[in-house]
């Protein structure tokens, strides 16, 4: 048998060694420590050998140190040798003395080079998989860049530019989001699992963390700290709110955010499928706060229950469907965002009238309406009552005489 075959084996972890940047140290290591292990396999121990690796040349030298002993004290062949073998080797070798010989690997057959490819593989691949959950363990938040490799109904299988596997699940992938095989995607880390040695990063296009890193991208204030995002809600694709502040009584954080003209935010939209982002400034102040999370709807006056995160919002009649917004996002994002449950009143002439939360009408109205009307945002009696009864079917879904039916019983409530 040839040489060709271990040289091979060495080029190819050279080749190895250049994709997956495996250091020259632990590249020798690695070699060195497959060879030993082929030798204790074949000799019961590696002890008595001294394997020489140049990976520069892809060669590697195998020596055997044995002690020189009478030809009838041979016990251990691995690191003894008798006098007669001895003197083959070299005429002038004593009693006592220790000889080191060059071992011929490919002497040992094709199911040691077997061995050793088997071993060499199994090592370079648990190598491979503690690079890569090194590097991304690290990355968690961080923006990547991957391109589309394969496609399946639950995920995307990417690969970033080192050709290492990144998974973006459904869930994470905006509802715009289209990709043919071969297209660059931008996408944030969010979670490195390392089930059984086995390393899996998982990549989020939905995740608020990646609307706060474009932001950081796109605007340098944001990015030298002089702006702080204190505050994410994000519906992804379709609407985001993003609470912005300043210590620098010199920048407007809402202005430097959305860019002359619209410039700077307009590429942040456009990346998340035209997600419509309002930006607006963070004040410790509650009241305030829930006020601007709800533009551009004006509101007349906020009565907080603290306590309980409740939040209690009278608005002018033509306001209610604003702060509502279309399928109820406006109020639900504002919710997120200030993390207080908001309830909206129609404020008829400061009239302070008691309100009925629906969930009290359930002898009247069937439960399954009510959980209809909650999921557009109407909790309370006044709430339904602000919405036009065109408005509540076409948002609804629901038939006119269900509505009807509804209307006339909550009305009859607040009749004297």
């Amino acid at each position: 048998m040839s040489k060709v075959e271990p040289v091979n084996l060495i080029d190819t972890f050279s080749e190895f060694k250049e994709l997956k940047n495996i250091d020259r140290p632990t590249l020798i290591s690695v070699l060195e420590e497959s060879f030993r292990g082929t030798l204790a396999k074949m000799f019961g121990s590696d002890e008595n050998f001294d394997v020489i690796i140049n990976p520069d040349k892809g060669d590697f030298e195998i020596w055997h140190n044995r002690e020189v002993v009478a030809d009838d004290e041979v016990e251990d062949p691995v690191s003894q040798i008798s006098l007669t073998d001895a003197k083959k080797i070299d005429a002038d070798y004593e009693v006592g003395e220790e000889v080191t010989d060059a071992v011929d690997f490919l002497g040992f057959g094709r199911r040691a080079i077997l061995t050793l490819r088997q071993t060499l593989a199994s090592k370079i691949l648990e190598l491979q998989k503690d690079y890569l959950y090194n590097k991304y363990k690290d990355r968690i938040g961080q923006i990547v860049t991957g391109e589309v490799y394969q496609m399946w109904k639950k995920e995307i299988l990417l690969l970033d530019d080192e050709g290492n596997e990144l998974i973006l699940p459904k869930t994470e992938q905006i509802p715009a989001d289209f990709y043919r095989k071969g297209d660059t995607v931008r996408m944030v880390v969010v979670k490195v699992d390392n089930r059984n040695g086995n390393p899996k990063i998982i990549v989020s296009r939905t995740s608020p963390l990646f609307l706060q890193r474009l932001f950081e991208l796109e605007v340098p204030e944001i990015h030298d700290g002089l702006i702080t995002i204190r505050k994410i809600a994000r519906i992804p694709g379709e609407r985001a709110k993003v609470a912005v502040e300043t210590y620098d009584e010199r920048i407007d954080p809402v202005g430097a955010c959305v860019g002359v003209k619209g410039a700077r935010i307009h590429g942040i939209v456009r990346e998340l499928r035209n997600e419509n982002i309002d930006v607006i400034n963070f004040t410790a102040n509650v009241s305030l706060f829930i006020a601007r999370a709800l533009s551009p709807a004006k509101i007349s006056s906020i009565r907080l229950d603290e306590e309980n995160k409740k939040a209690d919002v009278y608005l002018k009649p033509e306001e209610i469907s604003m702060a509502i917004g279309k399928s109820g996002m406006n109020i639900r994002l504002a919710s997120m965002l200030t993390e207080y449950t908001i309830d909206v009143y129609r404020d008829i002439d400061g009239e302070e009238e008691e309100d009925i939360y629906l969930d009290e009408f359930t002898d009247e109205i069937e439960q399954w309406v009510i959980d209809v009307l909650k999921s557009i945002g109407c909790d309370t009696a006044k709430s339904v009552l602000a919405i036009s009864r065109e408005e509540l079917i076409q948002r609804t879904d629901l038939e006119e005489e269900t509505i009807d039916e509804v209307l006339n019983i909550i009305k009859a409530e607040f009749e004297e």
